[in-house]
């Protein structure tokens, strides 16, 4: 099983691991080529790379184990194992946020802990053990890090999330789908917050935050939720 020091143990190409781990902030703060005339490189790459070999990974583990699902059962299921808060659990159980390179800004404001940072993390990783080791390696690595923890899922399926649920209300009540709009987006490219307003028949009714869009509308159906719950499901009462 991997655990926090099994980086030391597996990696021949030492070079592209730290890559990996190189966030694009710390190169604000570095020179590079640095002085053993190493030309610095942030993870975004790799974590192109990565974000596309767990999607191939994760798709032919569902296609050969749930060989009755459809298609869409298929790619929700995929969406809820592959999605921001479940690659950063991942990250973090391995302690991966110790090994980033961060500018010294993104170290004091928890870059180390950031969720959408960590799944980012992870992709990188998995692309770097990708061109490292080859794709049954890649495969190992999802198969015991991000795998285990998904195992009631891809036995029955997915719970629906805040977003399906809101849907289907909506659907009901009002044969309308409900529209995400993004009321704001602060900070730096590498640590943005969103805020995200969800409405209904041109009035919002939830607004959510959060470190990425698929969060922040998650966020923002869960309020809306909370606020139907209040009056009793009722459209009209919002």
């Amino acid at each position: 099983m991997y655990n926090s020091d099994w980086l030391n143990r597996v990696i021949s190409d030492k070079q592209i691991f730290k890559t990996a781990f190189t966030h694009r902030s710390y190169l604000n703060e570095v020179k590079t080529p640095n002085e053993k005339g190493e030309t610095l490189e942030s993870n975004e790459r790799l974590e192109f790379l990565g974000d596309s070999v767990l999607s191939f990974i994760i798709s032919s583990k569902l296609y050969n184990l749930k060989a009755r699902d459809t298609e869409g059962e298929l790619t929700n299921l995929r969406a809820y194992i592959v999605k921001t808060t479940s690659l950063a659990k991942a990250s973090q159980k391995l302690e991966l946020g110790k090994f980033l390179s961060l500018s010294k800004g993104e170290e004091l404001s928890g870059g180390r802990e950031n969720i959408q940072l960590l799944a980012n993390t992870f992709e990188a990783l998995l692309g770097a053990i990708y061109i490292d080791s080859g794709i049954e390696e890649a495969k190992k690595f999802v198969e015991q890090t991000l795998v285990p923890l998904f195992e009631d899922e891809l036995k029955n399926g997915p719970p629906k999330d805040a977003k399906s649920l809101l849907q289907e209300l909506t659907q009901t009540q009002t044969k309308q789908s409900p529209r995400y709009r993004i009321l704001e987006s602060v900070g730096p490219d590498h640590a943005k917050e969103f805020t995200i307003g969800v409405y209904i028949q041109n009035r919002q009714i939830g607004v959510g935050k959060g470190a990425s869009k698929q969060l922040a509308e998650e966020e923002a159906a869960q309020d809306a939720l909370r606020l139907f719950d209040t009056h009793n499901f009722n459209i009209e009462k919002v």
